[in-house]
């Protein structure tokens, strides 16, 4: 197992692919990855499947921990957005020069905190509105990696998300990345 760690942060409403597909992949790279409730140990996504945490985010060791990931889905991004409790730690995250990840409507998140005003982002199109922030463009990119921000365009990206933050957060090599990749997703 990695000695980093990664919080993955579950609000109501999280896009259930991107948090339980990066999740999965970064844990069979060996990845140290905790599900974190943001309010709750048991959490709703957008589509109606229920998930029980690792922790609740009042417990987590935000600290201790190495990357921030946070999965899109609506309302699940603007619950995130909303938060006062981690709105706080991803800018705390951001000074210390720690790894940030957000997928699909999540870049708003980064956008709103305030610490992605010069990053080159992607995420899901038409969503850049629910940042508060006029100027927010993304890339339409599948992944992009800037300024210790790792963003994914939506859930068909998840698995490059994934990739992106294993290779830049946890310093798995591509060869892993790839075999890992590839049995799971070869037909």
């Amino acid at each position: 197992m990695n000695d980093k760690t990664a919080l993955l942060i579950l609000a109501p409403g999280f896009e259930e692919i991107e948090a339980l597909a990066t999740a999965d992949i970064l844990r069979r790279l060996n990845c140290n990855v905790l599900l974190c409730g943001l309010n709750d140990l048991t959490v709703t996504g957008s589509h109606n499947i229920t998930v029980t945490a690792d922790v609740v985010f009042d417990n987590a060791p935000v600290d201790a921990a190495d990357v921030i990931i946070l999965p899109g889905g609506l309302p699940g991004a603007t619950n995130l957005r909303d938060s006062e409790k981690l709105i706080p730690v991803l800018r705390q995250y951001h000074l210390k020069g720690k790894h940030l990840a957000a997928i699909c409507a999540a870049p708003i998140v980064l956008k709103f905190a305030g610490i992605a005003d010069d990053a080159v982002m992607t995420g899901y199109p038409g969503c850049e509105p629910l940042s508060g922030a006029e100027d927010l463009r993304f890339t339409g990119k599948m992944v992009e990696c800037d300024n210790g921000l790792i963003t994914g365009k939506g859930p068909g990206a998840t698995p490059y998300f994934a990739a992106a933050i294993a290779r830049h957060v946890f310093g798995v090599d591509d060869d892993a990345i790839s075999n890992t990749l590839s049995g799971m997703f070869i037909a």
